[in-house]
């Protein structure tokens, strides 16, 4: 596991959009070689799809070979409503890069059978050969996509109750399990508010009440945060990590670009 902190959340953006940057780049995909990309919402991600449609609008970065797959969708709200994950993928992001629409993965909360709508979304990413990397978010309280506080960490796509939304109050999610298979995670973690969360995260043990503490289990997951996320945290843990900037630092440096293989 590693733990990436840096000084603002401008920079943890940066440092996150630098990763999956390289990550596509030396993947090296190609028309039978597609890279597998797992994507959240949420305000947390937004500074990372701004930098990275900035590499692609440079020249740097294309996702003609990228197939990307999203954590969740609500239940009943059309897809252009502006509350929905289609709107805000599309808006934020897809709009912006030359993704192919056909290769960019929404579960459809309008479904007429919802349940074979989260199995058809598991089969899609086995199909693709699975997730290359899953980049995510956290809430307050340590879920991630929409597996709160309880769910089940080997859990799949599912239909998923909302505790603590009011509209709306169902969404389909991919579960902690459907994750945790993919060959990389990379959790982006920003702000005091998701201090507590982060301490529960990485300083304590595997707990189904905090969903993002199974990534401990992963072989390669990367938390990337900010200085205000790590205020819960031990000086020691903190400094230890701090001392592994040199390494991390050289996953992002130097920022390859695919105009070096033209």
């Amino acid at each position: 596991m590693r733990l990436v902190i840096l000084d603002n959340y401008d920079l943890a953006s940066e440092w996150a959009a630098k990763y999956i940057c390289n990550r596509i780049i030396q993947f090296k995909p190609g028309q039978d070689r597609y890279f597998t990309l797992g994507l959240p919402t949420g305000s947390t991600p937004l500074g990372c799809y701004k930098k990275l449609i900035e590499y692609h609008k440079s020249g740097d970065l294309s996702f003609k070979y990228v197939k990307t797959f999203n954590m969740d969708e609500y239940v009943g709200l059309p897809r252009n409503h502006p509350e929905s994950y289609h709107s805000y993928m599309w808006n934020n992001f897809f709009k912006h890069i030359d993704i192919d629409p056909n290769n960019a993965h929404i579960l459809d909360g309008n479904a007429a059978d919802l349940q074979a709508e989260c199995d058809a979304f598991e089969k899609k990413i086995k199909e693709a050969g699975g997730i290359d990397l899953f980049v995510g978010g956290m809430g307050p309280d340590g879920h991630i996509a929409f597996n709160e506080p309880g769910a089940s960490l080997v859990s799949r796509t599912r239909l998923k109750t909302l505790i603590y939304s009011k509209v709306p109050t169902m969404a389909l999610t991919v579960g902690v399990g459907t994750v945790m298979d993919a060959r990389e995670v990379m959790i982006l973690i920003t702000g005091a508010h998701k201090a507590f969360a982060l301490y529960k995260a990485i300083e304590e043990g595997v707990n189904h009440m905090w969903t993002v503490s199974a990534f401990q289990q992963h072989p390669r997951t990367i938390f990337v945060c900010d200085e205000d996320a790590t205020l819960e945290l031990r000086v020691k843990t903190v400094k230890y990590f701090k001392g592994l900037m040199h390494v991390h630092n050289k996953l992002v440096d130097p920022l390859h670009s695919m105009k070096e293989g033209n």
